[in-house]
């Protein structure tokens, strides 16, 4: 049933039957010929148990609840002499999923393993979302015509049916992201909360001490070694925290740089996309494609003035009544890509479900422009 029997903690050193990537492992379980090796060798046994564990965990991950966020993440693509060559969403295999479960598996038995001692633990918190959020989150279901009571904090299980309501619409990215918005952030202390977006009432981080100072404070708590971050255990949680965020907002940046270089040779030209933050200054587009994100100043919209209707979650064009919602699939022509900042310049060529006019006549119609793919 996915439920961890026993565990031991001990020094220890591996031996590597085989180097596999992801993508072979996931070949030798799928059954698929070709470079057999030792994905080939290895499939019928250590895969396949590997596999079936994998099943096991995920019955349990079900059963309680844990919630399941779909947000593709960018993949850049570089040729032989470091130049960006393309930027593609990041696949998303049972193989990558396997390797998840398993660390979070060892992650919760270290935490319950120092829980029992009693001895110090930096645990890995995620508290439930604010009434704030949640409010914003519901008023955005609103205008997709799915209802959430005011008040409710929310759980898991609730945010999981709505993403399986909509997983086969066009909003399906839109309501993952909201959703993904409307959570608390995950943190590092010393005191536990539990994680709410797992479902778990203890966890913590233990596989990557090499990586992550958090995993290596937990290392040398099972050993029963301290250190001196721990003469202030509060204080080390909030600058692991702290760091945490920086090294994201830092990987979010290079990658924001490289997708600007790579779309500086298509200025001009038109792609297609939704609208992913809507703002009285403008609107944010996403791509389809790349996952590159644009602002579209809003003086840049044509044929009518439009007036930012916060609680909607769009701007709204005074004469014609159209509207730019949160959501909406857009077609844009790239007009501005630098790739010191990493912000991109877009402008609304077309679109493809937005609120229709209230009044007819030239005033809701705005510049079309030739659609160009690359």
């Amino acid at each position: 049933e996915g439920n961890t029997r026993s565990s031991r903690f001990a020094r220890a050193v591996m031996r590597s039957a085989a180097r596999l990537t992801y993508r072979q492992a996931q070949a030798a379980r799928d059954g698929e010929k070709g470079d057999a090796g030792a994905a080939g060798r290895l499939a019928e046994t250590v895969i396949a148990n590997l596999y079936g564990a994998y099943r096991s965990l995920a019955r349990e991950r079900r059963r309680r609840g844990a919630l399941e966020l779909e947000i593709p993440e960018r993949r850049i693509v570089l040729d032989k002499q470091g130049k960006v060559s393309g930027v593609e969403m990041r696949e998303r295999l049972d193989s990558h999923k396997l390797i998840e479960e398993l660390m979070i598996a060892a992650n919760v038995a270290a935490a319950g393993k120092l829980g029992k001692k009693g001895g110090g633990c930096m645990y890995r918190v995620h508290d439930q979302p604010s009434k704030d959020k949640m409010e914003a989150l519901r008023q955005f279901l609103v205008s997709l015509d799915i209802k959430l009571a005011k008040g409710q904090r929310g759980t898991p299980a609730q945010f999981n049916r709505i993403l399986a309501a909509t997983a086969a619409t066009p909003h399906a990215y839109m309501v993952n992201l909201m959703v993904l918005r409307s959570q608390a952030k995950a943190e590092y202390a010393p005191g536990n909360i539990g994680h709410f977006g797992l479902g778990l009432k203890r966890y913590c981080h233990f596989t990557s001490p090499i990586r992550r100072y958090a995993d290596l404070m937990v290392h040398r708590a099972l050993l029963g070694e301290t250190a001196d971050a721990w003469e202030d255990p509060a204080r080390a949680g909030e600058h692991l925290s702290d760091t945490e965020r920086r090294a994201a907002d830092a990987e979010r940046s290079a990658v924001d740089r490289f997708t600007a270089a790579y779309l500086a040779e298509h200025v001009g030209a038109a792609f297609s996309g939704r609208i992913n933050g809507v703002t009285r200054f403008g609107l944010f587009v996403t791509l389809d494609e790349s996952g590159a994100d644009g602002l579209v100043p809003i003086r840049t919209l044509a044929d009518d003035f439009y007036v930012h209707d916060e609680a909607g979650h769009a701007l709204k064009g005074r004469r014609s009544g159209r509207r730019y919602r949160l959501g909406d699939a857009v077609e844009v022509s790239l007009k501005e890509a630098d790739a010191i900042t990493g912000g991109m310049i877009m402008e609304i060529l077309d679109s493809a479900d937005l609120a229709p006019p209230r009044a007819a006549g030239k005033a809701g119609k705005g510049r079309r422009g030739k659609r160009k793919r690359r």
